[in-house]
């Protein structure tokens, strides 16, 4: 049999499996496992899903899968997805026992058994990189061709076709198909993985599909909800007491814990130091190092490339790489197979996902940063906190294996004890939730404070989401979705950035704000201080008078007259996979605004008129962002509520090198409350924009400040000379018929 490359979507090979499948013959449903591995068996034995023979490849996986701690439990869990009446079964197992990989391939095989009348079966993970990561192995272990039978959905990228039976797929992308009219009722089997995320969207699918509002679902679908034993007993009384199937645990010894004495003053330093010792010793297996931060996870990782070269080792030095959210395709790497030892540094995105069965040794901060959102002043907080005991516990499971690795937790064993929660904190309630609420909108669900959530969410945050939507004019009267708020709910962008892309047809700025969006959302811009004086240069080079905003879109533009260069970004300190991520989310929202027949227009960034216009449409969004340099000094006094900011030290006005007095009117993107209060993504406005184009019921809710009164005095300028303009008209045309 002639070997295939599975990865490979962008050509057809002369025995490609999918050319192939339509000369087959259909074959009766037999499950793989059947089949021995022995030689003659494997030539007989045909893949049910696509009608081709098992390649070699196949069985070396199979040997793997049947070692998992979760075979024992494949038959049970068949049997409970068949015959249960409520259509709901918990998994229920530790972190590495194979629950992400073996789940969705049992649902796919009940699922073909059914005769493929009952729909796709889709997988939810809480991160992009992990539906991704999953699909490509379980595309492996089932010896299909990805983007075929098995595929994934994830932000500006779909590796589907029509005949996929297997999608993993980011669970925010899967609530926002759920909340519009597409999408919905696809589904024969929905497995919810690691519910002990508590991600806002894997709560929120979940407190839908109790509260059976998903009308358009058919009426047996399966839901599969898996998670750690830590949140078993809440969901449990979450569904009603549905049947659990518990996965036996591995047998063998575990990594006892070893605590430092007291919590080091460098993380980072005694990181990088305890990482060295293990490859002095040649302790054989790969390491797992958690750091709070991905800024410290950079460090960690410069730091250490650099430290390994010097080893004196008996073979290759060891590869340093890092897993957190910006690492894109990147994170491959860590799955693949190398001849010399892999240090993976990562943070929470890696306490229950991405399970890597090579690692033998983890080195435990036991700190996350964390954004928590504060919806009483419209803000975020840099939250450094412990970990909680269920995440130490996944953690230090991560380096069991034959024999057992260690676990080296730079903390104090009371650390934990005394200050750790259980388990992690529900997202639900730490982040803004309008984007939320605006989806439960579309569903047609009148309060959202009524829906089932494991963990409900504060009232404050609730009605902080209602009254921002209110002043987006995405409600009516009745407090349903207006039009504009349907609208709203299609883009997959918070409200405020929605309702700035709608604004910009009215203007006709669409280019340059379908560019701004995608920078917005998928770019941070300049994330670390230049490290030479020629970096410096070139990164000044790139900003605009106008501000950030206008400086993101210039940025944009080079880089793609640059040709998506990743050296150019290199040299400029840009990240280049969130610039190419914009391209795509770019591309993505143009194709949106052209599918709903909404106006564009075309380029004119760099006019006067295109200035003016850019301005109009970001105060049409970003009116509950604004604030005035109240001395003249860079303190910002935020207009929604009393806290005073800085400009962020990345903001073009404050890398200018001519001294110059601060915007007196600022417009930002986001409001970090942290060591430093920041405003970061800031462009200067001009007041009356704001009078001009905010709701009046806002600015008539503003709390008392001096502010407040100079954008009242301007509001009745304003309707003064409204009014003399009308008289003047009315005499003018009155004068003419008195002549008559």
């Amino acid at each position: 049999m002639v070997s295939v490359t599975k990865y490979d979507l962008t050509g057809c090979s002369a025995f490609c499996r999918s050319c192939q499948r339509a000369t087959m013959t259909s074959q009766p449903l037999r499950l793989a496992e059947e089949y021995g591995p022995s030689p003659g068996e494997s030539e007989l034995a045909v893949n049910p899903f696509d009608g081709l023979p098992f390649s070699s490849r196949y069985y070396e996986l199979l040997k793997q899968r049947q070692a998992l701690p979760i075979w024992a439990a494949r038959f049970t869990f068949l049997e409970q997805l068949e015959s249960n009446p409520t259509g709901v079964v918990l998994v229920s197992g530790e972190p590495g026992s194979g629950k992400s990989t073996q789940i969705p391939q049992w649902c796919a095989e009940f699922a073909l058994a059914r005769g493929f009348q009952k729909g796709q079966v889709t997988v939810t993970q809480p991160y992009p990189l992990a539906a991704r990561s999953l699909a490509l192995r379980v595309a492996d272990e089932m010896d299909l061709t990805l983007g075929h039978e098995v595929g994934y959905s994830i932000p500006q990228e779909d590796c589907t076709g029509p005949n996929t039976l297997l999608r993993f797929c980011w669970d925010r992308l899967l609530l926002q198909e759920v909340a519009s009219t597409r999408g919905t009722g696809a589904w024969g089997v929905l497995v919810l993985d690691e519910a002990q995320e508590r991600s806002v969207a894997s709560d929120s699918l979940q407190g839908l599909l109790q509260d059976a509002r998903l009308e358009k679902l058919p009426g047996d679908l399966r839901v599969v909800v898996v998670t750690d034993p830590a949140l078993e007993p809440k969901l449990r009384a979450f569904w009603g007491n549905p049947p659990i199937v518990h996965i036996p645990r591995e047998p063998g010894e575990r990594p006892s814990p070893i605590y430092w004495d007291t919590i080091p003053p460098d993380r980072v330093e005694a990181a990088c130091q305890a990482v060295l010792e293990l490859c002095r010793k040649e302790a054989p297996g790969d390491v797992l190092v958690f750091l709070p931060s991905e800024e410290e996870i950079s460090l960690c990782c410069e730091s250490l490339s650099r430290e390994v070269k010097s080893l004196l080792l008996q073979g290759l030095p060891p590869q340093v790489l890092p897993l957190h959210p910006d690492c894109g395709q990147a994170v491959q790497a860590v799955y693949e197979d190398m001849d010399a030892r892999k240090v993976v540094v990562t943070h929470w995105l890696a306490d229950f996902s991405f399970s890597l069965p090579s690692i033998q040794h983890v080195i435990d901060s036991g700190l996350e940063l964390r954004s928590v959102y504060n919806p009483r002043i419209r803000a975020e907080f840099q939250v450094l906190r412990p970990i909680s005991k269920c995440q130490a516990e996944a953690r230090r499971l991560r380096a069991r294996g034959f024999p057992p690795g260690s676990c080296l937790c730079l903390y104090p064993k009371s650390f934990l004890e005394l200050e750790a929660p259980p388990l992690p904190q529900p997202r639900v309630c730490e982040e803004n939730l309008s984007s939320l609420v605006l989806l439960l909108k579309r569903r047609q669900i009148a309060e959202p404070g009524e829906c089932h959530f494991l963990d409900q969410p504060a009232p404050e945050a609730l009605m902080q989401a209602l009254e921002d939507l209110d002043y987006l004019a995405a409600l009516d009267d009745d407090g349903d979705l207006s039009d504009l708020g349907v609208i709203l709910s299609e883009f997959p962008l918070a409200p405020e950035l929605a309702k700035a892309l709608l604004a910009s047809c009215e203007f006709d700025c669409v280019d340059e704000m379908l560019t701004l969006a995608a920078m917005l959302t998928a770019a941070p811009g300049f994330t670390r201080p230049p490290l030479s004086a020629e970096e410096a240069a070139l990164r000044r080079a790139l900003e605009h008078m106008d501000g950030d905003h206008s400086s993101l879109i210039q940025v944009y533009e080079a880089f793609i007259q640059s040709g998506a260069d990743e050296a150019w970004c290199q040299a400029r300190g840009l990240n280049w996979a969130a610039l190419c991520q914009a391209h795509k989310l770019r591309g993505e929202l143009l194709e949106l605004m052209q599918r709903i027949e909404l106006p564009l227009s075309l380029p004119a960034f760099g006019s006067e008129q295109n200035r003016r216009d850019l301005q109009k449409a970001l105060v049409s969004g970003y009116f509950l962002k604004v604030a005035r340099d109240t001395d003249g000094t860079g303190n910002y006094l935020l207009l929604t509520h009393k806290h005073v900011a800085q400009l962020s030290s990345y903001c073009c006005y404050r890398s200018r090198r001519a001294p110059a007095r601060p915007p007196p009117w600022v417009l930002y993107h986001n409001f970090t409350i942290s060591k430093d209060n920041c405003l970061s993504i800031v462009s200067e406005i001009q007041p009356q924009m704001l009078v001009e184009l905010a709701p009046p019921y806002f600015l008539s809710n503003l709390p008392p400040s001096e502010s407040r009164d100079l954008l009242n005095q301007l509001r009745e300028g304003m309707a003064d000379s409204t009014a003399g303009s009308k008289s003047s008209s009315a005499q003018e045309f009155r004068d003419p018929c008195v002549l008559q």
